[in-house]
């Protein structure tokens, strides 16, 4: 294959997912949804009996190249995602935040493990936990729209709700991270007697005290540098140096997930620098112009359902009302325990419900150390178009019901 074939695919990728992106966005969903459905239309031209077209989308050559933009894609992602977060947030959420990632958490993974345990009990512990742990992630940017839009996002369920968020991305990671080195530890069991299972947790503690005091260090850099030569090109170049360095020293030396070792970067290098907003508008710019795009249509591209059988097909559908469920159920009891009101608890799991690109990611994870099937891909897709649509509505009717009949006032005692 010559280099210039891979121009095709590249540009075909990057214009269906720009055009589904929008579509997707003027339907009140996340551009995530868009950018699938590309892939999924770039898939279906393995369908036309045309060799040069299929090798050039579809050859091994092509497919290796995508696949490492992809993985250039979804580190720059999780990059981002680290540089957004706040860690003064969380020093202020208070006990309700923790409350309600905590049940937020641990509901739909115990629900998930529970799940793929029950349909599979021959794959093992922690298959079925991996099952759960992608049920973990979170993504409230629907979520803030919509409050924005009704003017709720500064009420004590927003702030709940982002606060939350914080720390379920962070709690998410760390779940993610112990999982996937145990995959890579080569560990089949969970007994801490275990040479493998002890030399897994050691190398996670020592990846994550070396990170931070790396990180440390690349703070005062940074803090020079910005003193020096405020909005320089360099600071953005050497942030990425140091996020794709942090991502190849996890998964090589530490068996942690590449993902995890660019969102700690980013969370050690933004946060409180004054540079992070500049920073983090060339990550994003780089990343959803091109690489970004790249990653979600090739998910798209391997969706398959040659995998599928009734028994899994009855486990995805499960496992989609456990994902739905699990956040909706955990989040909200969690806030009902720190006295939000009952009407307040259920929009608090409503606006934690949604799912997205992390999702995504940890699915991808998942598949490729071989713990989670690729048939599961349908399914993850469901989710994150099942809570993106009834997120908002859900949340706007609860409000405008609200509206409709204030504080105590029922439509029953109205009538009585």
């Amino acid at each position: 294959m010559e280099a210039f074939e891979l121009l095709l695919p590249l540009a075909v990728i990057l214009l269906l997912s720009k055009l589904m992106g929008l579509g997707a966005h003027k339907c009140g969903m996340p551009a995530v949804i868009g950018m699938l459905v590309a892939g999924i239309l770039v898939g279906l031209l393995r369908m036309i009996p045309w060799e040069p077209l299929k090798r050039a989308f579809f050859g091994q050559e092509a497919q290796f190249a995508i696949d490492v933009m992809s993985k250039i894609g979804v580190v720059l992602i999780m990059f981002s995602a680290g540089l957004g977060t706040d860690l003064k947030k969380l020093k202020s959420t208070g006990v309700a935040s923790v409350v309600i990632t905590f049940l937020g958490v641990a509901v739909p993974m115990g629900l998930g493990a529970l799940v793929a345990f029950l349909f599979f009990p021959k794959a093992g512990a922690l298959s079925a936990l991996f099952y759960g742990a992608i049920l973990t992630a979170t993504s409230v940017s629907v979520t803030v729209a919509v409050l924005k839009e009704l003017g709720k996002l500064d009420t004590k369920v927003g702030t709940a709700i982002v606060s939350a968020a914080v720390i379920d991305d962070v709690a998410g990671i760390i779940i993610l991270s112990v999982l996937t080195g145990f995959s890579a530890g080569g560990s089949g069991g969970w007994s801490w007697n275990d040479p493998n299972a002890a030399m897994v947790v050691v190398k996670i503690v020592v990846f994550f005290t070396g990170a931070i005091v790396l990180g440390v260090g690349l703070r005062k850099l940074f803090d020079l540098m910005e003193r020096r030569a405020p909005h320089n090109r360099r600071i953005p170049i050497i942030s990425l140096a140091a996020c794709f360095l942090y991502a190849y020293c996890a998964e090589k030396f530490f068996g942690v997930a590449d993902i995890t070792g660019a969102y700690i970067a980013g969370i050690l290098l933004g946060g409180t620098l004054s540079e992070t907003p500049y920073v983090e508008s060339k990550v994003d710019t780089m990343g959803y112009l091109f690489f970004s795009p790249i990653f979600f249509a090739s998910i798209g591209m391997k969706l398959s359902f040659d995998g599928i059988s009734v028994s899994f097909l009855a486990f995805g559908f499960v496992y989609v009302a456990a994902a739905l469920l699990g956040k909706l159920v955990g989040c909200g009891v969690g806030a009902k325990l720190c006295r939000f009101s009952a009407r307040d608890s259920v929009r608090v799991g409503l606006g934690m419900m949604v799912r997205a690109e992390v999702v995504l990611i940890c699915t991808e994870k998942g598949v490729t150390a071989g713990l989670v099937s690729d048939a599961i891909f349908p399914f993850v897709f469901l989710i994150i178009l099942l809570s993106s649509v009834l997120t908002p509505i859900l949340l706007k009717w609860s409000y405008r019901r609200e509206e409709r009949f204030p504080k105590e006032e029922t439509p029953h005692a109205k009538n009585s």
